[in-house]
Parts: structure tokens; C-alpha cells; sequence
């Protein structure tokens, strides 16, 4: 304890000078955690707070390390030999880094934090965020958030992002309860909301001349910006405004928020928690291509409780040899789930430099940095609460090259807000428990 060591040696006045100051920083530090767990994520999330904390870091630990050394050399004896005051010395400086080091990670880790924080939730603002939130009223009375999950295809190689993974993430803001809704990347004809200018040019749903392949849902992101540039207004990334808009009209549900996530960099996320731990059900292959008849390199070979690394969670989310969009769709529902669950406090602590690194690449987001407090909070009872998802499946009520959407929107409206009958069993739109659906069974 830091003027512990001059009182000791009886130096009172300058232990007590440096000894009440420490207890009194502690005393606060403590006390400014415990109160209130909103306080202490306004702290880790405010890039200007985390600098300033990183500066008071290194500034104490700095300071304790001179009030150390100051007092070793108060109490060693006068005459002594060449090799103990080698030994003394030594001492002292093993004493500095043992006792130094965690705090010297802290300092690291909230600069790392503030980066991070900058980078992706800074100069993000798109035409379709809500307008009406605050940090004292995050949601804006709303019940629910809507987030729309996308994994893009973003790389060398590659013209511009197709998302070819969709999913709205919609969570009760006071219990965390979570349903998922998987929309196919091939599904035709989207729908924007009646009072939106995309609306006015595609009064029928998303569609035109030419490839059918640039009217699939997966080529809104990329295809929408460039016929239409500015036709929503002023926006950072025009792209997920137009695939908000879409997913919102075709659910007739709002969407508030985007998370983009690039496939190049997914494996680099998972490697940074240490792998994710899925049930394989069936085999799915690493590369191939059905259509051209090329073979898959290797296998995910089916079996329980399975820890994939990067490499093999990325192929198991989006591997498609031999199967169907569909069957992917199932297999990144349930990754998205192990990300969840891998996510623990222990890990992300371990692995947070890595884990910020790579998501600082690959990670794009109009969730603005003022609500990243209440988002945290919201993530926590997440965690812990019901997920349930439902997947767009072709069926007798559902096919992506003609949807209905009254189907589609029926299906939303009651998974989110159950009537009293409940649906089937075999009701392919029936929200499912993601636990149970993505156990392991093998039939």
C-alpha cells in the first residue's frame, strides 16, 4: 500500500501525505463501480473517460513504483555487500512487475477499448436510424430494439458486399427475451415501408430488367446505392439503409439498427474467443461448388459438442455444397448462438486485445456510441433470457422467388406478440427454441 512503507520507517508525515490520497482513489474507484452498473459501462464505452483512465494508470503506477523503490532505499542497510544490493534491487523491480502488471493490462485494454469504440461506433450515422432515442431514453419508449444481423462477402476478389446472411434480431429492452428471423439471401421481390422514396420506385417489391440475380435480397446492399445514389438522404453506408428498409417492409417490422459483419474477418472473431462449440448434424463440406461440379477439399464431420476454430465455424455457417440455403440458414442461426454463449466475461478479458483487433476490421455498425451503454446492459439480459428464431423455409405458405408477404408479416406479428392458440408443431414458422434446434440429432 503506497506511504505504507514510509510510515514504517517513520517518516509519518509523507506516509500519511501519500497513504490517505490512495485509500481515498480506491475508496472512490470502488465505490464508482459498485453504485451502479450503468456508470461503470458509460466508463468502458466513452473513448475521452477510457484515455483518461489510461493516463491515471500509468501516471499511479508510476508513482508506486518510485514510492517502492524510495522506500527500499530508506530501509537497506547502510553497509552492505555489491551482490545484495543486486539482489535488493532485483527484488524490487520483480516486486514492480508482478504487482504492476494487471494494472499495466488495464491501461492497455482501455486504450485498446477507446480505438475500438472510435472506429466503429464513430461518424456512423445512417438515414434510417430512429431520430427520437437519447442516452437518458435509449429505446424512445419503444418495447423493442430491432437489429438486423449481416454477414457480407466482402473481400479481395470481390465486387462490392453481398449479404448473404440476414437476420433481425428483435429483443424485448426490458427482459432480453430474443426472437431471430432468418431471411433466405435469394428471396425476390423485398418490400420497402409505404412512405419510404424506395417505395415510390418499386411499388411491386425490389425488381427489374436483367439478372434475376441482381434482385435477390442479397443484392440490395450493393445494387440499391448504385441505381439510386442519395434516394434516402444523407448516410454513411447507403447500402444498409436500402437492406434495412427492405428487411423492415417485407417483416412489416421497423428495423433501428445494422450490424455488419464481413465474412473475410468472421474466422478472425472466432479465433479471438477461442472457438465456438456447436453440435454437427450433418456432414458440410470446406469449399466445393455443386453447380460446377467441383469437390469439397474437406468435411466437418458430424458429432456433439464440437469446437470449431475460425476456419471451421466460418465453413460450418456458410457451406453449401451439398445442401440448401436453407439447411446454411439453420447452421449460422445456431453459430450466432455459440458466439453468444462463448462470449463469457472470463474470455473476453483473456482475449479482448485480439478480439478488438480483429473486430475493428471486419465490424460496421450505425448503433450510435452514445447508446453503446444501454445496448451493453441489453446484451447482458440477453445472455441470460430466451432466444427463439424462426427460419423462412420454403413451405406450402412461403417460396423466395414469390413470397407472400401477408405470410410473412403474420408470422413476425405473432412470434413476437403470441395469441392465446398456440401454432403447430410442425408449423415450419413456429419460433423455435435456438437451444433445443440446435442440439444434437443426428435424425
Amino acid at each position: 500500500m503506497p506511504g505504507g512503507g514510509f510510515l514504517w520507517t517513520g517518516r509519518r508525515l509523507l506516509g500519511v501525505l501519500v497513504l490517505l490520497p490512495t485509500l481515498a482513489l480506491a475508496g472512490f474507484s470502488v465505490w464508482y463501480a459498485a453504485r451502479d452498473l450503468d456508470a461503470a459501462l458509460d466508463l468502458v464505452l466513452d473513448p475521452t473517460r477510457l484515455k483518461v483512465a489510461a493516463g491515471v494508470i500509468v501516471g499511479a503506477l508510476s508513482v508506486w513504483a518510485l514510492i517502492v523503490y524510495l522506500t527500499y532505499r530508506q530501509v537497506r542497510p547502510v553497509q552492505r555487500r555489491a551482490w545484495t544490493t543486486l539482489v535488493g534491487h532485483a527484488f524490487v523491480l520483480a516486486l514492480v512487475g508482478v504487482v504492476g502488471a494487471p494494472f499495466a493490462v488495464a491501461a492497455r485494454y482501455a486504450t485498446v477499448q477507446a480505438d475500438l469504440v472510435e472506429t466503429v461506433f464513430s461518424d456512423n450515422e445512417t438515414s434510417t436510424t430512429p431520430r427520437d432515442v437519447t442516452p437518458a431514453d435509449p429505446w424512445g419508449g419503444r418495447e423493442r430494439v430491432n437489429v438486423l444481423l449481416l454477414g457480407g462477402d466482402g473481400g479481395e476478389g470481390r465486387d462490392g458486399v453481398r449479404t448473404d446472411t440476414v437476420i433481425l434480431v428483435s429483443i424485448d429492452t426490458t427482459s432480453g427475451k430474443t426472437v431471430m428471423f432468418s431471411l433466405p439471401r435469394n428471396m425476390m421481390n423485398a418490400q420497402f415501408p409505404e412512405d419510404s422514396p424506395l417505395h415510390d420506385l418499386y411499388p411491386y417489391g425490389f425488381s427489374g430488367y436483367g439478372d434475376d440475380g441482381s434482385y435477390m435480397l442479397n443484392a440490395i446492399y450493393r445494387n440499391v446505392p448504385a441505381l439510386h445514389p442519395g434516394v434516402l438522404g444523407e448516410s454513411t453506408n447507403e447500402g444498409a439503409d436500402a437492406i434495412k428498409q427492405a428487411v423492415g417492409g417485407s417483416l412489416g417490422i421497423g428495423v433501428d439498427y445494422y450490424v455488419l459483419v464481413n465474412l473475410k474477418g468472421f474466422q478472425e472473431i472466432v479465433d479471438a474467443i477461442g472457438g465456438i462449440t456447436v453440435n454437427v448434424n450433418t456432414r458440410v463440406a470446406i469449399n466445393g461448388n455443386t453447380d460446377a461440379g467441383i469437390p469439397p477439399t474437406g468435411w466437418i464431420e458430424p458429432g456433439p459438442d464440437q469446437t470449431l476454430d475460425g476456419f471451421h465455424a466460418l465453413w460450418f455457417a456458410r457451406g453449401r455444397y451439398g445442401s440448401d440455403d436453407y439447411q446454411r440458414m439453420d447452421r449460422q442461426r445456431c453459430t450466432v448462438a455459440a458466439i453468444i454463449e462463448a462470449a463469457d466475461p472470463v474470455t473476453l478479458v483473456r482475449r479482448y486485445t485480439a478480439l478488438a483487433a480483429a473486430g475493428k476490421e471486419v465490424v460496421y455498425s450505425d448503433i450510435p456510441q452514445s447508446l453503446l451503454p444501454a445496448f451493453a446492459g441489453l446484451a447482458l439480459r440477453m445472455k441470460d433470457a430466451k432466444v427463439r428464431s424462426v427460419v423462412f423455409k420454403t413451405s406450402a405458405s412461403f417460396f423466395s422467388g414469390d413470397p407472400d408477404f401477408n405470410y410473412l408479416r403474420d408470422t413476425v406479428a405473432k412470434a413476437i406478440d403470441p395469441p392465446g392458440t398456440r401454432r403447430k408443431r410442425d408449423d415450419p414458422a413456429r419460433p423455435k427454441n435456438t437451444a433445443n434446434s440446435c442440439a444434437y440429432d443426428p435424425a
